[in-house]
């Protein structure tokens, strides 16, 4: 059972990976700083890279959010089985709408629907929930849209039309940036629950760290899922919202590194989906003459508002069958994967590549350098 928890949990973080490629890599896609495939192959190294640097998100997930009962954690692999199933398939839900929803809210809700089920309401950290995931939850894409606004206002009031073409290498090193972050936090979600499966299997002591082979194995499977581009995400993101210019996209991009790694530090499990999504409305509300489609931006906050109840819905489900023992956990495998595999079939009906993004690999365009004046000439 730990096994296979495992897997599921690698197969989750893969799924995160993709699903969360456009937080850092839609604003410089959608500029032509970077050519789709490029984009995400720098997205996918600098995950991997990420995924070693911290480790206090992870002890958030595996330490804090589900409480301990007499006799020490009492969530059993077969729970966190069944939370998985709830955060994967909303995951893929919400991929194949192109909607960007939270991976890491997700997860949330898949275990606390699984844990409500096999534990009671007692079994969830009420005070962790809201502090370390509830209020970074709201509070982390409003600032992260007000930095970005007042980031874009500085930007075109301090810089000329023609300057501004530059902004175009500046988000090379801030989509990096925000990589870099993205690493930092989501893929230690997965080690969390890797921990908390070894854990609550009796392999691992409480109150340990991840262990070295989960770090490599999770920022492995996160960064190739990022290499697998997530291209439905990217193309709501880099032009659902607004239409983004270089500086609102270097703007954009400087606003959710910094949130990130604020919260990374402070152990708080941030959806990076969120806050990339405040940068971006905020930089399409900063540049004049902008518009934002708000119609487009609430179907995305709508999207975060029903994430955990929905994943949480899935994953008491998914632990309602595990009751039924060997046949129920069967029953959830079967289930799963039908719709795992439904959902892939029915994306190929309307597939979304590189190709849809409006910047082919080969019309990246670079700005043009400007001729100098000739020194010397005659005065007309």
């Amino acid at each position: 059972m730990v096994a296979l928890v495992i897997a599921l949990a690698l197969f989750f973080d893969f799924t995160n990976g993709f699903h969360d490629t456009a937080n850092a890599m839609a604003t410089p896609i959608a500029t032509g700083a970077l050519s789709p495939r490029v984009a995400v192959g720098i997205a996918a190294v600098l995950n991997l890279v990420g995924a070693f640097i911290s480790t206090k998100v992870a002890k958030t997930i595996s330490g804090g959010l589900i409480n301990h009962g007499q006799h020490g954690i009492e969530i059993t692999p077969t729970l966190i089985f069944a939370g998985l199933i709830g955060a994967i398939l909303w995951n893929l839900v919400t991929w194949v709408l192109g909607l960007p929803s939270s991976s890491s809210h997700a997860l949330f809700g898949g275990l606390i629907g699984a844990a409500i089920v096999g534990m009671g309401f007692n079994s969830i950290n009420l005070s962790i929930l809201m502090s370390n995931v509830v209020i970074p939850a709201v509070l982390a894409p409003i600032t992260a849209g007000l930095v970005a606004f007042l980031a874009t206002r500085i930007a075109y009031a301090v810089t000329r039309k023609r300057q501004r073409e530059g902004f175009r290498y500046g988000q090379i090193f801030t989509s990096s940036l925000v990589s870099l972050a993205h690493g930092t936090n989501d893929a230690q979600k997965t080690m969390g629950v890797i921990t908390l499966t070894l854990i609550a299997g009796g392999i691992q002591s409480e109150g340990s760290s991840p262990e070295f082979w989960v770090i490599l194995v999770c920022a492995i499977a996160i960064a190739l899922g990022t290499y697998t581009g997530g291209w439905r995400i990217i193309k709501t993101l880099g032009k659902g919202i607004t239409e983004i210019e270089p500086g609102q996209g270097f703007a954009a991009e400087a606003a959710t590194t910094a949130a990130i790694l604020a919260s990374t530090h402070l152990g708080f499990a941030l959806s990076t989906t969120q806050v990339a999504s405040g940068s971006v409305i905020g930089t399409g509300i900063g540049r004049k003459g902008a518009s934002v489609r708000w119609k487009t931006a609430g179907r995305i906050a709508l999207g975060w508002l029903i994430t955990i109840p929905a994943a949480a819905t899935v994953g008491a489900l998914a632990a309602w069958a595990t009751e039924l023992g060997l046949v129920g956990i069967i029953g959830d495998l079967v289930v799963a994967t039908a719709i795992v595999v439904g959902i892939f079939v029915y994306s190929r009906r309307s597939a979304v590549t590189s190709h849809d993004l409006g910047l082919e690999p080969t019309q990246f365009v670079r700005p043009k350098k400007r001729k100098k004046p000739i020194q010397g000439g005659a005065r007309s």
